[in-house]
């Protein structure tokens, strides 16, 4: 958005969105303020109690510039594609940081955090560790030249699988999987009717509900189509595993990409 002033070391971070949040964290240092996707949805499931103390600040989408302003932050961070209407109303609080996007690129997004909070070296170091854990994994698994089906269901509506520049289609490419040829639109994601369910097959499949397969309307909607997904070979053979939302889809970070390596291991090594 032009040039900033950032403190050397801020101490006092507003974050604007749950990718920012995870990199934060990852850096050691705790947000005294950060949005959340929906009302009442509070923060990401999968980072606990390490955000137990973060005040809301509004949501994603509209983040409440009052309360912002009322923690008295030395530092925004944002993305342009969420948050450029505000951002003239956020830099008279504090020093404002975006990023082009938010969470497609998260190690682009991760070290364009480290840089505003003066942690470049430590954000360099995460990175380096992360490409090297995923480079072992992938040997230990084979992942090389594996073909694997990422599979989110958001019953009853939509039924997607993510190709390799999503959040967690990154991760499977770093490792080394082969995510396969789908119609890929702009956010890298191919969309299946319940009757096209068998295009989902790989040698490997993973696959996420939005929400959880706990609730009412989960188990309803995926009752009407479970006969055609366990006709995929993948999860007639058992080839196929169920891994959290959250995690996968919701944890577009450093953190919530070590958990995904987690994941793997916990599943496919031997």
């Amino acid at each position: 958005m032009g040039t900033t002033e950032v403190p050397e070391s801020p101490e006092r971070v507003v974050v604007l969105d749950s990718s920012f949040l995870d990199a934060a964290l990852a850096l050691d240092v705790v947000p005294v303020g950060a949005t959340e996707a929906e009302l009442g949805a509070g923060m990401p499931a999968y980072l606990a109690d390490r955000v137990a103390d973060i005040e809301v600040v509004g949501l994603t989408n509209e983040p409440n510039i009052e309360a912002i302003a009322a923690l008295r932050p030395d530092l925004i961070l944002g993305a342009k594609v969420r948050h450029e209407a505000f951002y003239d109303q956020l830099a008279e609080v504090a020093p404002t940081v975006f990023t082009e996007s938010s969470g497609t690129n998260w190690k682009d997004g991760f070290t364009v955090t480290a840089d505003a909070l003066g942690r470049v070296g430590e954000g360099e170091d995460f990175l380096d560790e992360y490409a090297a854990r995923a480079d072992d994994l992938g040997e230990r698994i084979g992942a090389e030249g594996t073909h694997l089906s990422m599979v989110r269901f958001l019953l009853p509506d939509e039924i997607r699988v993510y190709g390799p520049e999503t959040f967690s289609g990154t991760v499977l490419a770093d490792v080394g999987f082969d995510l396969g040829d789908h119609d890929w639109d702009e956010y890298s994601m191919a969309y299946l009717s319940p009757e096209q369910l068998a295009l989902a097959d790989a040698e490997v499949v993973f696959a996420t509900s939005y929400g959880g397969r706990d609730t009412e309307t989960f188990r309803s909607a995926f009752s009407s189509i479970e006969p055609l997904w366990d006709s995929v070979p993948a999860v007639a053979d058992g080839r196929q595993h169920w891994v959290d939302d959250d995690t996968w889809m919701l944890g577009i970070g450093p953190l919530g990409a070590a958990l995904i390596l987690d994941d793997l291991e916990a599943t496919l090594a031997a």
